[in-house]
């Protein structure tokens, strides 16, 4: 399908990291991305990872939970041996990821981040999060996911 190459894309790609694009028409009226996805696609919505930028101790980062939780702010920046965390402006968050809200891809960042990754992402063989654009998932494994984004894995779901 043509103009499906994302940053992500690419460097899965470049990286020969064994990846599947799953792509669905997406409506600009759902309430969730990730549940849109979800239900789009068809797979359980606890597979379905969503990618948040938060600010920890005034720098931005960045957490990937599933998409039936919400960021516990605590957690993260507790995984990144922070004080406090907020989330971060969205302006900010698209500035430096290089990705539009609700198509910000963990990978492929314009601006690498730290990354912290929901330890439940370790309980399925591949997890689906966003190739960089709204309506296009990437389904990788949560270990390449953690290698090639250089994450840490921490309990940060609520």
């Amino acid at each position: 399908m043509a103009g499906r190459g994302t940053p992500a894309t690419a460097l899965l790609e470049k990286q020969k990291v064994a990846h599947e694009l799953h792509a669905y028409e997406h409506d600009p009226r759902h309430e969730s991305y990730g549940l849109e996805a979800a239900e789009a696609l068809g797979i359980a919505p606890e597979r379905v990872f969503k990618t948040l930028v938060a600010e920890v101790d005034g720098k931005l980062a960045v957490g990937v939970v599933p998409v039936t939780g919400q960021l516990d702010l605590k957690a993260l920046a507790v995984a990144l041996c922070g004080k406090k965390a907020k989330m971060a402006d969205v302006a900010a968050a698209e500035r430096a990821t290089g990705y539009v809200a609700g198509g910000i891809s963990p990978l492929g960042q314009k601006k690498r981040l730290p990354l912290v990754l929901d330890a439940s992402a370790e309980g399925f063989e591949t997890i689906h999060c966003s190739a960089g654009r709204r309506g296009l998932e990437v389904e990788i494994a949560p270990e390449d996911l953690v290698r090639l984004t250089q994450a840490v894995v921490a309990p940060i779901s609520a």
